[in-house]
């Protein structure tokens, strides 16, 4: 008996939209409407390149050389990225994940993370992808502190947006006052900078065009619920995701690395920013026993 590398393939469909979750990191594989791919997807058995669709815990983006502090201890995280000498995007994107729970319009998977050297922390997580035949899709993000110290927390996820076409032909929507500046190992450096006047100032409904962005958001404006939106339009049609309060940062990168370069736009909604375990920028401390959640969600305008 053989198997794809990313495990069990679980699909949910509600009216026009269909997903497919993997095993493997509890990965947004596919999302469909109509037949239209909403994300750029990939091939069952091979690996996610550039971190698509990937949940990113328990940080989101970059730890410089992988180093923290946290309660007064010193960290070292493996270096997942050595060509930046850096610990990226967390510890749970290729784990297998248990199903506890699986219809037709929604699956739930959970991870039981172990203490490692780096992370000497245990958290109980789960990932519940639900879909909508209005709405779209809606994922929800959940930790337990199910050790005995409090742990430094932090979550984000990494979708790549698509209409159809190349992103340099789009127009690409995102609320937000202030960005992130980087220096040469996507480390932040200098602060938030304001938008006004810079290629990072979306707030208007930008075309992309040559654009390149690969830089967290802060200062990002929500509607009446709560939610903030970053919107992709291009080939007639509009995505969007939607992330909530939880999220007070945005990354956007324009997959300019990525194996089919440009050809969809990384919206990462965010607990904290790069580099916030060393930094210690929009932490949580979750304590024993306390839960953490947080929600976004992404749909086609029609």
């Amino acid at each position: 008996m053989t198997e794809s590398i990313t495990g069990e393939q679980y699909a949910l469909a509600a009216g026009p939209y269909r997903a497919v979750i993997t095993e493997s990191g509890a990965s947004l594989r596919e999302l469909t409407r109509e037949g239209r791919p909403l994300v750029l997807s990939h091939g069952a058995d091979e690996p996610a390149p550039a971190a698509f669709g990937h949940l990113l815990i328990p940080w989101p983006n970059r730890v410089d050389r992988g180093r923290y502090t946290y309660g007064g201890t010193a960290y070292q995280l493996d270096v997942s990225e050595p060509d930046l000498d850096c610990a990226i995007h967390g510890l749970v994107r290729w784990a297998a994940w248990r199903v506890a729970e699986h219809t037709a319009d929604r699956v739930r998977l959970t991870h039981r993370l172990l203490g490692t050297p780096g992370y000497p922390f245990r958290l109980d997580l789960e990932a519940e992808y639900t879909l909508d035949a209005a709405d779209g899709l809606r994922v929800r993000m959940t930790a337990v502190n199910a050790g005995t110290r409090t742990a430094p927390y932090g979550h984000g996820a990494h979708p790549y947006l698509t209409v159809g076409v190349p992103i340099d032909e789009c127009t690409v929507t995102l609320r937000a006052d202030r960005y992130i500046p980087v220096n040469d190992r996507m480390i932040p450096v200098g602060g938030d900078t304001d938008v006004a006047g810079t290629d990072h100032d979306l707030r208007d409904g930008r075309a992309l065009g040559a654009r390149r962005i690969d830089n967290a958001f802060a200062g990002v404006h929500r509607d009446e619920d709560g939610r903030a939106w970053v919107t992709l339009g291009g080939n007639g049609r509009t995505v969007r995701l939607w992330a909530d309060d939880a999220h007070p940062w945005m990354e956007i990168y324009t997959a300019d690395n990525a194996p089919d370069a440009r050809a969809g736009l990384g919206v990462e909604p965010m607990t904290c920013p790069p580099n916030a375990f060393a930094s210690g920028e929009g932490l949580v401390d979750l304590k024993p026993g306390e839960r953490f959640t947080g929600s976004w969600g992404i749909q086609e305008l029609r």
